[in-house]
């Protein structure tokens, strides 16, 4: 029996660790922004980010600018009708960045979905001595 080379054994002990989960994108309101730009690459008034992804105007303040400061996302300032608006639009960089998040999200789905089947046929095949608690 040959011992796992050191590559090998890192690769399989961390198997599930996700390294490119972002974790600024990774949070549940800074998704929905994200999939909400992503869906309108024109970009989105803050108000409409709001409706979609029902935060608070304060809330949804705090997400863009942890965002903006990644540089996932950037922000507009102008006005319409003599009132201020704000456009928050995907940055180059930022729609790179999600697709390789979603990727890996899709890597996450992918190895819940063969684990469960694992796990079902593992089921049929428990060891003696082996009870449910």
């Amino acid at each position: 029996m040959t011992k796992p080379s050191k590559t090998e054994s890192t690769a399989e002990n961390g198997r599930f660790a996700y390294n490119g989960l972002e974790r600024v994108i990774h949070e549940r309101a800074r998704l929905s922004i994200m999939t909400s730009l992503v869906a309108h690459p024109h970009g989105l008034l803050f108000s409409d980010l709001k409706d979609f992804c029902a935060l608070t105007d304060g809330n949804l303040s705090r997400h863009i600018d942890v965002l903006k400061e990644a540089g996932l996302i950037e922000v507009w300032k102008g006005l319409k009708n003599n009132r201020p608006q704000t456009l928050c639009r995907l940055s180059d960089v930022g729609r790179q960045r999600f697709t390789e998040y979603i990727n890996v999200l899709e890597n996450v789905v992918s190895d819940a979905v063969n684990s469960e089947a694992a796990e079902r046929a593992a089921d049929k095949t428990i060891t003696e001595g082996w009870s449910p608690v």
